[in-house]
């Protein structure tokens, strides 16, 4: 009697090699933290989260664009409301300089100097460049600044970038603004002339000025918005693509007792191989 081949042992083997190749891929998923880490996993939930996680990547770069606008429009917000504030006094000694016994060339002189206080706040209130209070905003002849705020995607198409825009106030050049040609302060009349100016410049300033401070505020509004649909969107990947720890690590136990039992059940079959073989031999 010739035995041609040991299926017990043959099937023992082909579990415990099946067994094998399991217990890798649940060490891979242990490993990388993730059920789906490639196309070969599932092919539809690996390209829906690499499209996901290129949104949460633009959604991040579009949040430090946000967080660099809000500060070069509130510096520029701060500027104005400054210079409301040298308008105010500015105002009040206008109405000083409408009385007759008063020295109206120490008036016009501290006025001047006003004056010179304004420009320099005119001058100063940029961020990286970019002046929201200067004619020439950027030194490109911009006037106004474009802001990115959001990644719009509608079915398979690629995404669209959606902006707003925050308009300039020339403090610098305009009309409503013409600080540096206001009436001279000499006397009384001239003193009330300056007085109406100088109210124009300020209702020009504070509009100006909450224009500014109402852009700032939408645009942080927007960054914090992105903030949590980013999150929002990175728990959808992980819901997609993560394993669940715990039931891997249940199945990683399972695995190897079932290891285990297919070592000792090749060895039974091989075992009994070995004894039909001895009593083959005896006859």
């Amino acid at each position: 009697m010739f035995t041609n081949a040991n299926s017990g042992a043959l099937t023992a083997l082909q579990m415990l090699g099946g067994t094998t190749q399991a217990q890798e891929t649940v060490q891979e998923e242990i490993a990388t933290g993730k059920s789906i880490s490639s196309a070969q996993d599932n092919a539809a939930l690996w390209a829906i989260s690499q499209v996901m996680q290129a949104d949460v990547a633009g959604f991040s770069a579009l949040s430090d664009s946000l967080s660099l606008n809000e500060a070069t429009v509130t510096v520029a917000a701060v500027g104005a409301e400054y210079a409301t504030d040298i308008l105010v006094e500015m105002k009040q000694l206008a109405i000083t300089a409408t009385g007759a016994n008063v020295d109206h060339g120490k008036i016009e002189a501290q006025m001047a100097q006003k004056t010179e206080q304004l420009n320099s706040i005119i001058s100063a209130s940029q961020f990286n460049g970019v002046n929201l209070l200067r004619t020439d905003v950027d030194g490109n002849g911009s006037t106004s600044l474009t802001v990115a705020t959001s990644l719009d995607r509608q079915g398979s198409t690629s995404p669209v970038l959606s902006s707003l825009s925050v308009n300039g106030l020339d403090l610098e050049g305009s009309a409503s603004f013409d600080i540096n040609n206001r009436t001279t302060i000499t006397d009384g009349a001239s003193a009330l002339t300056a007085l109406g100016e100088i109210e124009g410049f300020l209702q020009y300033a504070v509009d100006g000025a909450a224009a500014l401070g109402a852009s700032a505020s939408r645009i942080s509004d927007q960054n914090d918005y992105l903030g949590k649909l980013s999150d929002a969107m990175r728990m959808g990947i992980s819901n997609l693509t993560d394993a669940n720890l715990e039931e891997v690590a249940t199945r990683m136990i399972a695995l190897e007792v079932q290891h285990q039992l297919g070592v000792i059940s090749l060895s039974i079959a091989n075992s009994a191989s070995e004894r039909l073989l001895q009593l083959n031999q005896t006859r």
